[in-house]
């Protein structure tokens, strides 16, 4: 059986890979289909918009598909940038300019650091309808300054407390093991393990 991973994004799906190595399903990224326009995202909430992006792909493609809607919430930003976090800034704004807009708003707000998580939903559908859905979220804090090369998007400001160091500091098994990605996937590899 195939499950079809939708998302472009790189490392999303060498991080999913691996989280889903053990899977009875032949994984198949966006990448290994004919172009598919991507929805707009107009959900309010993670999983509002992973279930779209499931339903959306699954009828699109006429396979088994998982969508995750994913991005870092800072508490002194009211939670922004949110679902809004591949977008912050602009869409063609890269990580290191995102970054510096963060510090700025954290700055214009009079804040040195926040508290902040990450969260991840995901939604697994087929034909027309949501057989599973799984949330994680790691809890941690703005670093006070962008640290570290591994990882992708906000993992250098993410400072994780009990590894002493930004997610983009450990290795990517070390971050799957406490990250919201790693959290919802697991759960998701427990539930196609049973099917």
């Amino acid at each position: 059986m195939r499950l079809l991973v939708a998302t472009t994004n790189a490392g999303k799906v060498r991080e999913i890979r691996e989280l889903l190595a053990d899977i009875p399903y032949e994984l198949v990224g966006l990448d290994r289909l004919p172009p598919i326009a991507p929805p707009e995202e107009t959900g309010r909430t993670f999983a509002e918009n992973a279930r779209a992006k499931a339903l959306y792909y699954a009828a699109a493609a006429g396979e088994l598909t998982v969508a995750e809607d994913s991005g870092l919430e800072i508490d002194a930003l009211d939670g922004a940038p949110g679902v809004e976090s591949a977008r912050f800034g602009g869409t063609d704004t890269t990580y290191p300019q995102k970054f510096e807009l963060i510090y700025q708003q954290l700055r214009e707000r009079g804040a040195a650091s926040s508290t902040a998580r990450f969260v991840c939903a995901l939604a697994v559908a087929r034909n027309g309808r949501i057989e599973f859905e799984a949330t994680g979220s790691v809890e941690g804090a703005i670093a006070p300054e962008p640290s570290g090369a591994g990882g992708f998007g906000y993992d250098p400001i993410f400072f994780y407390p009990p590894f002493g160091c930004t997610l983009a500091e450990v290795a990517a098994e070390r971050k799957s093991a406490v990250s919201h990605r790693g959290n919802a996937f697991r759960q998701l590899r427990a539930y196609l393990n049973q099917r």
